[in-house]
């Protein structure tokens, strides 16, 4: 069953989703052509651009090399029909999945892309994961909104913990509990 899982990540076609896309584009919206699948190391360059465009204090590509070694660390791409557009990373480990960055490229900021990535990263940790965690800058509100629409309560705040031009901004740190008691 791994082996065919592996294959299907690499090789899936959607006959509807290409066909619609190309021959009445108008037809379909924009997030239905999104396709979310493993992000492989020739993604770095589409990933490391989409960084640098929201970042100004962006992670490198040694950082992001590390976490395809990682063992208890999933990286994810987003892509719509030619370009990827937004990546995120998942680390699962002891019942606990934390989401160590999420980024949209901004021409497909607005679109319900965070939040398809998101539903797909709490179906991930889910598996493995009783709780996951996120921390967030308190000025994103946009992000702050998607993550409380999905569930996401406050738990925290990390002092000085992202860099600023003026110095350090702190972090909300947010929780969603993957499993109920009924």
């Amino acid at each position: 069953m791994k082996i065919l899982n592996a294959i299907k990540n690499l090789v899936i076609y959607d006959a509807d989703r290409e066909f619609y896309a190309q021959v009445f584009p108008e037809s379909v919206e924009k997030i239905d052509l999104m396709r979310i699948r493993k992000m492989f190391l020739s993604d770095l360059n589409s990933v490391l651009a989409i960084e640098a465009k929201n970042y100004n204090y962006p992670w490198g590509r040694e950082i992001f090399k590390d976490c395809f070694i990682a063992p208890s660390y999933s990286c994810w791409v987003c892509e719509d029909t030619e370009n990827i557009v937004a990546y995120a990373i998942l680390s699962v480990a002891a019942g606990e999945a934390h989401v160590l960055n999420l980024s949209v490229d901004p021409a497909s900021q607005g679109l319900g892309v965070g939040k398809l990535f998101m539903q797909h990263l709490i179906k991930q940790a889910r598996k493995k994961s009783e709780t996951i965690f996120l921390e967030v800058r308190p000025s994103n509100l946009n992000a702050i909104s998607l993550y409380k629409s999905l569930g996401f309560n406050e738990i925290g705040v990390r002092k000085d913990y992202y860099p600023t031009e003026s110095g350090r901004e702190d972090a909300v740190m947010l929780a969603l509990e993957l499993v109920s008691l009924f």
